[in-house]
Parts: C-alpha cells; structure tokens; sequence
C-alpha cells in the first residue's frame, strides 16, 4: 500500500486536539486513530504493539540478525490535527494526473490556485490529494503517520537489513504537549526524527523558541447612564494591552529568524475579559525579552488601574533544538545522505514553529524533523503530493540503511 493510500484513511478519522482540553489526549478520536494504527503495526508483524492510557501508540521493529549492535532508530508522527478551519471532519478529495490548473475544492468557493502555490507548477501529472474546502485535511501530521507505517511495511516485504527501529504516534502535538509524556525508556531509541515536515527535501533542526501567555483583565462593571469615574472595562484594559506590543512582530510581518506576538484568541465582557498569545523567537535571549515585555505591560495597567487588574501566566512551550542537534551531528549528515540518495539536494531553514523533536531533543533524544510532501498546513488549502510521499519514504528507508552500515563506536556512516 502507497503512503498517500494509507493517508486517504487516516484523515477520515476526526482528531482535533483542543487548546482549552484538560487532560491528554484533549480529542477522543485520538483514541480511535491510536487503535486502529496499533492493529495495523501488529498486522505489519511489528512486535510489543500498544496504546497507553494518554493515547501514545508504540510499535517496534527488532534488529534484523547481525544488526543487533547497530544505533536504535526511532520514528515519530502525531495523532492529532489543529483545531482550525473547521477542525478535521475531512472530506478528502483526489486530483489524479493533475493538469497545471486551478483546483476547486469541492463545493466550497474556495481553490487551490498555482500562482499562490507556485509548487504546483512542478507537479502535472502527478496525483493531489485536497480538502473539499470546508475543513484541513490533517495531513499534517497523518502524512507523516502514513510514511512511517509505509516504512515498516517495506522493510518487513522487503527484507531490508535493519538495527532495531522504534515508533511512536503522539497526541496533543498541535496544542504542545505530543513529547511530554512519551516513555524514552519504553521507546528505547538512541536517536530518532520526526516526520512532519513539508518539502522532502528539506531537513528541519532549528526551531522557535515557544511560549503561550493567558492574560485576564477584571473589570468593573455599573450602568453607562452612571459610570464616569467608576467602570473600568475589562475588554478595553485586554485591547490596550494588545495595543502596547510592537505592531511589526506579528506573524504577518516577520519571517526567516523573526520572531513574534501572536494574539491567537479573546473573549469577555465588560466585569471579565481574557486574551491568548503565543511567544516565538529562535535566539534565546530575544526570547526571555518577549516574556519580559508581557510581564511589563501587566506591570504598567496594573499602576495604572489599580493593582489586580490585569494578570498574565506565562507557560513554556519547548525551545530551539538547534543547540543539542549541534552535539549530535550524525543525525543531521546521516539524513542529508538519505535526502541525497533520494535524488534531492537537502537543504535546512529555520524551522518557523516547533516539533515533537524539540522537547524530545532536550529530554535527551535527538531528533531533527523529515518532510511528508504535504503543504499549506493548517488551512483550507492542505494539500498532499502522492508522488513526494513515496520519496519522503525512500529517504526513510535510505536513512535506516544509513544507520544499519554505522560503524558503532566512532558514530559515523558509510554513504557507499
């Protein structure tokens, strides 16, 4: 079965996860996609096959005979899907020998235009897997999920001398929390990559460092006819707060190592109002600057207010991976060799959001992001390339052979 044959099944399943959620995972169909892969690992002949109680789904490939002493793999992908544009109640569509032009999205208005997406002027006749225009496809990250399923399946058929490989599917990643509670001792990996990247060519080591910030306004609330001198609406005291963050650090004007404020959601009335940001930044400092800046706008309504007024909590998210991936170079050339055997050029940006990999990389797991031929992320406009996902699993397969030829002890590689 083809990576993209394998996704077309997985998006049907509803996972959104949910900002606001309580426990992990914050979306049960989560648990639907968690059993269903589980069954097809054991299917696959993977072997101690489980779900555990938040939802992480592991699998695992033993060493094929001689390869014992070989590094341990790991691959990883996430369950969930982001809860915008509708969530993921997906009603996937294929464009087969795609034609060069637009492509309307079902009935919904909306089309996938080449000149917004310049890529798709490289993919005529190949085959597009779309949303109907109501919904994301959540490709992101199933095509991942589907590489690696489609990984293990090739390496079992095709008797691909191995060292043990380890997987896992991860809940809540788009809200988070997907590395922190995966079980490093359960996983057993040395080393490991996530695969929710885009362009197959690229490899993604560097990521933002990330925080999300609540802030919540209390007001006081009297009739308009009598409220001179008295009300103090919360909804203004958030919009002023707003107001005081540079207007050029948001994610609409920024790029490459920018980072920004990102107002994500308000609500309230007049006695209470609240307001959610996410922090990013990749330099480490400009980053402590960012948090510094909320506390300080909270400092400054509060002395202007009254004291109360306004509050913020501040909760890390993960940081930049750049700074371990650093003392585990192997990881980077190991997966720029198996982009090269592909027949691509590998290239690295700064990665503009995070991964499972950045919080795994600091727990002491390497682990730098692959792509899935998928693009347009979080949005009406997701889209797959089938062709891309079947090279996004050759690099796959490329990058254990890589590792199954490591000479063990001086961590390098055979690129023959």
């Amino acid at each position: 079965m083809r990576a993209y044959e394998r996704l077309l099944k997985y998006v049907l399943i509803n996972t959104t996860s949910y900002e606001d959620g309580d426990m992990t995972p914050t979306g049960q169909g989560e648990f639907e996609l968690a059993f269903l892969l589980a069954e097809e690992m054991k299917d696959l002949g993977l072997s101690d096959v489980s779900v555990d109680e938040h939802a992480y789904t592991y699998g695992f490939l033993p060493a094929s005979p001689g390869y014992e002493k070989c590094r341990a793999i790991g691959f990883i992908a996430h369950l969930d899907t982001v809860d915008d544009c509708g969530g993921t109640d997906t009603h996937p569509q294929l464009i087969e020998k795609y034609d060069g032009g637009r492509i309307a999205l079902g009935d919904s208005g909306r089309v996938l235009d080449p000149d917004l997406f310049p890529h798709l002027k490289d993919c005529v006749g190949k085959t597009i897997i779309t949303t109907d225009g109501t919904s994301v496809l959540g490709a992101d990250d199933k095509a991942g999920i589907a590489a690696i399923m489609t990984l293990c399946q090739r390496l079992i058929r095709e008797k691909i001398p191995h060292g043990r490989i380890s997987v896992c599917f991860t809940p809540d990643e788009e809200i988070g929390h997907g590395a922190a509670l995966l079980d490093l001792k359960r996983f057993g990996a040395d080393l490991a990559y996530t695969v929710d990247g885009s362009v197959p060519a690229e490899l993604e080591y560097e990521t933002f460092n990330a925080a999300a910030a609540h802030l919540t306004a209390h007001g006081i609330s009297v009739h308009p006819g009598c409220a001179k001198g008295k009300m103090i609406n919360a909804m203004k005291v958030i919009m002023e707060a707003d107001s005081m963050l540079p207007t050029d650090q948001v994610p609409e004007k920024t790029d490459g190592r920018e980072g920004f404020y990102h107002l994500t959601g308000m609500r309230g009335n007049v006695s209470e109002a609240s307001s959610d940001y996410i922090l990013r930044d990749h330099d480490a400092e400009l980053f402590e600057k960012r948090k510094q800046k909320m506390l300080g706008i909270v400092q400054a309504l509060n002395s202007k207010y009254g004291e109360g007024t306004i509050s913020c909590r501040i909760m890390d998210q993960y940081r930049n991976m750049a700074e371990v991936i650093a003392k585990h170079p192997e990881v980077v050339e190991a997966a720029e060799s198996a982009i090269r055997k592909a027949g691509l050029e590998p290239f690295s940006e700064p990665v503009r959001g995070g991964t499972d990999g950045a919080q795994l990389s600091f727990r002491g797991l390497p682990c730098p992001n692959l792509g899935t031929g998928v693009y347009a992320y979080h949005g009406f406009y997701e889209h797959a390339v089938a062709e891309e996902m079947d090279t996004c699993v050759d690099i796959l397969i490329h990058l254990v052979s890589i590792f199954s030829g490591m000479r063990e002890a001086e961590g390098s590689f055979n690129n023959t």
